[in-house]
């Protein structure tokens, strides 16, 4: 056991130093980074702060490389067309990555170097802003600065000799053993950015005290990540009171009412990494033991999940959405023994975007908060980090949303926004009948990390994500940006695809994917699957920063990792398939019959803990609201107004116009699976209403998917709101020639600002009229989902004014369904058929269309919201579909 005095002050242990002489560094020169239009568009955001850049081009720093590997060498690989002119009279600004990581870049690119036979130990591209023109004074050089980067990802170089502090590796941070009485422990939470509730504290000091000993900063924060709310949805399994009455239900068990109704369809619920649903029988294509591709015919089951990741969207737009993107493929492939991710999805709700040479009637003027990203950069940066990940990983993105929305009805600084936004990333795959269940582990089974090395990236992002925005430190929201390696990824996939051809001799027994609070999330959760104990090597964790602690080589969340279980005896066969696929992996330790978690380092006791202490604490909550009531609304005398000018506004409001931006920059076809991606026709302008994937390659069962909302009528009607989400999706869904509604699930995301009585009892009430009354009576199963409870944000104006926004309740519901003939699938498309048109239907529809959302929009520009509010109903009979 650790030893330390309980009420000792805070001690330290050093892990052993790494003994490195200085790094050689080379700086090779590149090709243009930017094209003329877009060095253009920079110059004259630079023009108000008189600043003008004359070029932009790539600089390639490499460390390591050994003296007879010359720069023409390496220039054949790292050059891709010929060197930009450079000339800096006043000066240059080099853009790296952040000090202190890595970036998905460096990974790819040395390891290209690598395959290349190129000895080197890191390659860096950084882009190098020559100017022609710079200010002189400090405050305006760090407006310049603030233009050319991301500071959540990135950082300001002013001189070639920084280039080293790239690779610079610090003494490795040290173990640190804090008191474990309850006051000490309330200070380590506010220091460390824990977000632990007081119960939480008083219970870790309880057992400590029971332990007698000191609790070290790894035991705490592994304890924060693993019941944070982002982990533990301690408010979904809250007990509530509406109005002082105690409810009989939580809002948990008002969804799993649903599965209880519906169970037909649905073999795996609430308890893997996504659900799994029945499927049709297809020809699974893939190798067998003699390297030979053939058919398998056999019940292709489908897996879905659907993530949020709208906190690091909040505060790294291209990265938050990326690596939501990424981890909701790892929750499909880490499903059961094993899964293969098909096809995904995405969606995201921001504030109005206020173009600076465009307003709009509906944007009125208030401080934004600057800690945030903007909604505009959030959507120029945000979808293209999707796609990108998608794309990379060989995913197709086949449907999504978009909207913006912001009321103030008082005007003032504090309103409903989506200051912080929401990021949806979900999909759908397919998972075999034999590896539908996860196995158990045994004593001596070994514990593998699969994926990428360690670093100092996504520190703390359970605890993060769980906080209002602007409630943490900046410099905790920084470490808490994960980055994002879909190669990567694609790799670990790749192992996972080769183990899942193999059948009954599938070498994984459990699979679960590195998440929230990395290792010290995954590896316990590993374990306390199979009711086991584990004895972990910290030391054998595959580490590209040195310079990390003991805590944050196992609290991070390095993004591209899996952790999984197999036999002693199947690890060679593992570490083939690993190796054959240029996988990099780790066996990190072992499964102990005795339920106690041991992790050292070189030695030294990183983590000493019985699993119950890490487990034990089953949330406490209790949640207190006011019953829900809708509200009437304001009316709104429309009589002034044109339809022409109305029905051109509405086409211009983001939730109406043209999606096409957010469409075009994916891959709408790898993989070869996809029968129904969003745009349709010989012109490709209607949007399809719903994604269909094909089971195989020879036949036409397949599965549907879709996404839909209505939140903004959450402000009047909770119940409203959640309902018509369900009747979106439904009516979105049967495009596809779904048999019976039976074979439809849901996946149901939840957005609230919870801690507000009264949206507390909005969310109670969208919750429990979905949970017992609509799915229920449909045959609607929620087999899945995800809350995100802290959509909220607060900050300072610039006159010092508090300001503070929060989301109204946001059901976001997407719907999943088998298909057995994909190709009655229908389309938006209008066809011309002979004879007469009836187009004076079609002109009467946009008429009514146009005068409905005229009033919502005239709505958002008064600050009003319109009633009647829309819902829908449903006859007693409806579950017979008749």
């Amino acid at each position: 056991m650790l030893r330390r005095p309980r009420g000792a002050a805070p001690c330290m242990i050093r892990p052993p130093q790494p003994s490195e002489a200085p790094m050689p560094i080379r700086s090779i020169p590149g090709a243009p980074a930017l094209s003329a239009f877009r060095l253009d568009a920079l110059n004259k955001r630079l023009q108000p702060l008189r600043a003008r850049v004359a070029s932009v081009s790539e600089v390639f720093v490499v460390f390591g490389a050994p003296d007879t590997l010359s720069d023409q060498e390496l220039a054949e690989v790292l050059q891709w067309g010929a060197l930009a002119p450079v000339a800096d009279p006043a000066g240059s600004r080099w853009i790296a990555p952040r000090l202190g990581t890595r970036s998905p870049w460096s990974s790819k690119a040395t390891d290209i170097l690598h395959r290349c036979g190129l000895a080197v130990e890191r390659v860096e591209r950084l882009l190098r802003y020559a100017f022609d023109l710079l200010p002189q004074s400090a405050s305006e050089l760090a407006q310049v600065e603030a233009l050319l980067h991301d500071p959540m990802t990135q950082s300001v170089l002013g001189d070639p000799a920084q280039f080293a502090q790239l690779h610079a590796h610090p003494q490795a941070a040290p173990l640190v053993f804090l008191p474990s009485d309850e006051a000490s422990l309330a200070a380590a939470n506010a220091s460390l950015g824990l977000a632990l509730s007081s119960d939480e504290v008083e219970y870790l000091a309880v057992r400590y005290a029971e332990l007698g000993r000191a609790a070290t900063d790894a035991e705490l924060m592994m304890f924060a990540q693993a019941n944070s709310e982002h982990c533990r949805h301690k408010v979904f399994n809250a007990s509530w009171t509406i109005d002082g009455q105690s409810q009989p239900s939580s809002l948990f068990g008002h969804i799993k009412h649903t599965h209880a109704s519906t169970p037909q369809g649905t073999l795996v619920a609430y308890k893997d990494n996504a659900a799994v649903l029945e499927g049709l029988p297809g020809a699974r294509f893939f190798a067998d033991g003699d390297g030979q591709y053939r058919a398998h015919v056999e019940p292709i089951h489908l897996c879905i999940k659907v993530e949020t990741h709208n906190h690091p969207t909040a505060i790294a737009p291209y990265a938050g959405a990326a690596t939501g993107a990424g981890g909701e493929i790892r929750d499909e492939g880490a499903t059961g023994r094993g899964a293969r991710p098909k096809a995904g999805l995405t969606g995201f709700t921001v504030s109005h975007l206020r173009f600076a040479d465009a307003p709009q009637p509906w944007e009125s003027a208030r401080p934004l908060p600057a800690h945030l990203a903007s909604p505009l950069r959030i959507m120029s940066e945000g979808p293209i980090g999707a796609a990108a990940f998608n794309n990379e990983f060989g995913r197709p993105a086949l449907g999504g949303y978009f909207r913006t929305f912001e009321h103030f009805p008082d005007g003032g600084t504090s309103g409903y926004a989506y200051d912080k936004p929401i990021m949806i990333a979900g999909g759908l795959g397919s998972v075999r009948a034999g590896d539908v269940d996860k196995r158990v582990l045994q004593a001596g089974d070994v514990v593998i990390v699969l994926g990428g090395p360690a670093m100092l990236i996504g520190l703390g992002g359970g605890a993060a994500s769980s906080q209002a925005s602007g409630v943490g430190s900046a410099a905790r929201d920084f470490a808490s940006v994960q980055r994002d390696n879909a190669e990567m990824e694609r790799r670990c996939q790749e192992v996972i695809d080769r183990c899942i051809a193999l059948g009954e001799t599938n070498p994984i027994v459990s699979v679960h994917d590195v998440g929230a609070g990395g290792l010290s999330n995954a590896i316990p959760e590993l374990l306390h699957d199979s009711e086991v104990g584990g004895d972990i090597d910290l030391g054998a964790v595959l580490n590209d920063d040195p310079g990390m602690s003991p805590m944050q080589i196992w609290c991070n969340e390095a993004q591209e990792r899996y952790v999984l279980g197999v036999r002693a005896q199947d690890l060679p066969r593992f570490a083939a398939l690993a190796q054959r696929e240029r996988c990099l992996y780790a066996a990190v330790g072992h499964a102990t019959a005795e339920q106690h978690l041991r992790v050292t380092l070189s030695g030294t006791p990183v983590i000493d803990l019985p699993m119950d202490v890490l487990f034990g604490k089953a949330p406490k909550m209790q949640r207190q609201g006011l019953r829900h009531q809708p509200q009437p609304g304001n009316a709104l005398d429309l009589a002034t107004v044109d339809l022409t000018s109305a029905l051109l506004s509405v086409l211009k409001f983001p939730a109406v116009g043209s999606k096409q931006f957010l469409i075009t920059i994916g891959d709408r076809s790898v993989g070869g699976l996809c029968h129904r991606d969003q745009l349709v026709g010989a012109w490709q302008t209607p949007v399809a209403d719903v994604a269909v994937t094909l089971a195989d390659f020879s036949g036409y069962t397949g599965e549907a998917m879709c996404i839909a909302e209505r939140t903004p009528l959450a402000l009047l009607d909770a119940r409203a709101a959640a309902r018509m989400a369900v009747g979106e999706a439904l009516t979105n869904l049967y495009a596809a020639p779904v048999e019976r509604l039976e074979d439809i699930k849901l996946s149901a995301n939840w957005m609230a600002a919870v801690g507000d009585p009264a949206m507390d009892g909005a969310l109670y009430a969208a919750v429990e009229t979905l949970g017992r009354e609509l799915c229920p009576a449909l045959a609607l199963g929620i087999p899945v989902g995800k809350d995100s409870l802290s959509m909220r944000a607060q900050w300072r104006a610039e006159d010092g004014s508090e300001c503070r926004t929060r989301s109204p309740v946001s059901p976001i519901i997407s719907a999943f369904a088998r298909v057995a003939d994909v190709r009655g699938t229908l389309t938006p498309e209008l066809k011309r058929r002979d004879g007469a048109s009836s187009i004076w239907l079609l002109i009467w529809a946009l008429r009514s269309r146009a005068w409905a959302a005229a009033r919502w929009r005239r709505c958002m520009a008064c600050s009003a919201m319109w009633r009647p509010t829309s819902t829908i109903r449903w006859p007693s009979a409806a579950r017979s579909n008749g």
